[in-house]
């Protein structure tokens, strides 16, 4: 049995951060953190490979920049959006980066930063349960099952658990977490499925602009996103509403491939013969408040265990680096993190003071994602106005890009750009041209709207506000809700 401080469930992007943040903290006596992890083995997955430019300047906050060295990573200067192959673009401001690269490599460059860090054991098991007094019920730490080796010609032993005991208990084991519902309790709520990531990997492909994030907005289906992870590797991430198709490849073959842009196309079809495919599913989990009388003492969680939004904007990592950035600064003033009363009381205040970053790229994402992945006709308004509201620049690009780069917070600046696009979508409803037909030769045949449309158009117009607004007032609901 050991005993520690600060007791980590999870070694990736938010636990390795949180255990070198504390690892930090000027205290008489240096922490001991145990950070535990199922496996130690660089992990292999699709999503996870951009760090907007807000993550970066967390990282350097957290000491932790050099985590980007040595792994191939590509600076990201911004977007490129692509409506009906018609491309523009959206650079972060000020000469702001990112950056994109395989995930595993990133992970693993965090663990060796934990694992070098004062007074922070990384030890491979797996978390089993949460231990309990069995009078209050607060959670005094976990029993695990360490990983075991066996010898040449043995049989690995039985395993056993081990109990690992801590003042506190941060569980930060991603998306699936096993112990979400333990902790939350009654204020939990289960993570809402929006869609699937269907990913490959393109060999020497050339996206429209370099070194930026490519999304495609494709009919029939949700976006499609490109970004180069590495020299010669670039992610594909294709949308899928649930349910799947029943033969994916060749969805993506027939339906997106032929609306992706020409130079693209020959490295898909390539990538899909020889590479298989990986799906991920996409949820959005809004953060439920901690450390009140509902949730468990003694235990909090931390990243996807407890806040998930859509993946299409990339914003995860930055907002879990952010949150270990006010998390450390506000457990600084905690002298005994055995005292739960002195630390509800910081993971109250963190639950608010994390709102003007997180909120705006949580919602953000989601508005974003029904835009441009419109199933009807009035989000299809909505995804034609926003992309023209991209071609008129200026503040109409660089707010918006601040706000997705994660460099400027503010959800009322968010609420203003978006309620600016719907009412711009309106007028580019009734003044520009729209498709109306085909000519003999199949060419497409543009007209602005007659006046006798304008009456239905106005009808129309109400109820594209009307869509606006179901999309955008629901997610500030669930940011702002208090219990």
């Amino acid at each position: 049995m050991s005993h520690y401080d600060v007791l980590i469930v999870g070694a990736g992007v938010a636990g390795c951060a949180l255990a070198h943040a504390l690892s930090t903290l000027q205290r008489p006596k240096p922490l001991r953190i145990c950070l535990l992890e199922r496996s130690l083995a660089e992990p292999d997955r699709i999503v996870g490979e951009l760090l907007q430019p807000g993550g970066v300047i967390a990282l350097q906050k957290l000491g932790m920049e050099d985590c980007l060295d040595g792994i191939d990573a590509i600076p990201m200067r911004g977007y490129c959006v692509v409506l009906g192959g018609q491309p523009v673009q959206i650079p972060y401001p000020d000469a702001d980066e990112g950056r994109s690269f395989h995930h595993g490599r990133f992970i693993q460059t965090l663990r060796k930063k934990a694992k070098q860090a004062v007074g922070v054991d990384v030890i491979e098991a797996t978390v089993t349960e949460l231990v309990e007094c069995q009078v209050t019920g607060r959670v005094l730490g976990v029993r695990a099952i360490r990983k075991q080796e066996a010898g040449e010609g043995a049989e690995t032993a039985a395993a056993e658990k081990e109990t690992f005991l801590a003042d506190l208990t941060v569980v930060a084991d991603g998306c699936f977490s096993n112990f979400r519902t333990k902790v939350l309790g009654e204020v939990g709520v289960k993570p809402a499925l929006k869609s699937y990531f269907v990913g490959v990997i393109l060999d020497d492909a050339h996206l429209p602009i370099a070194q930026h994030g490519t999304v495609v907005l494709v009919k029939g289906h949700g976006p499609v996103l490109l970004y180069q992870i590495g020299q010669h590797d670039t992610r594909m991430l294709v949308d899928l509403k649930d349910p799947l198709p029943a033969d994916i490849k060749e969805t993506i073959l027939t339906d997106i491939m032929p609306q992706l842009p020409t130079s693209l196309q020959e490295p898909v079809r390539i990538a899909l013969e020889k590479d298989r495919l990986r799906r991920m599913p996409n949820s959005f989990l809004p953060p439920a408040e901690q450390g009140g009388r509902h949730t468990k003492e003694g235990v909090f969680l931390l990243g996807d265990s407890w806040n998930m939004r859509h993946p299409l904007t990339g914003g995860g990592m930055t907002v879990a680096f952010n949150d270990v950035v006010t998390l450390r600064d506000l457990l600084r003033d905690v002298d005994d993190f055995g005292d739960w009363k002195a630390v509800s009381g910081v993971l109250h205040r963190w639950h608010w003071s994390r709102k003007r970053f997180a909120s705006t790229i949580n919602v953000l994402s989601l508005a974003l994602y029904d835009l441009f992945g419109a199933d009807d006709e009035n989000l299809e308004v909505l995804r034609t106005g926003c992309f023209k509201y991209f071609e008129l620049g200026g503040n109409c690009i660089r707010e918006p890009a601040s706000l997705l780069s994660g460099t400027k917070q503010s959800t009322l600046l968010l609420a203003y750009h978006f309620f600016a696009v719907a009412l711009y979508a309106i007028w580019v409803m009734f003044t520009h041209p729209r498709q109306v037909g085909t000519t003999d030769a199949g060419k497409p045949v543009y007209a602005r709207p007659r006046m006798d449309e304008y009456p239905f158009l106005a009808v129309k117009c109400v109820q594209v506000l009307w869509t606006a607004c179901m999309v955008f007032m629901p997610l500030i609901w669930t940011e702002i809700r208090w219990w």
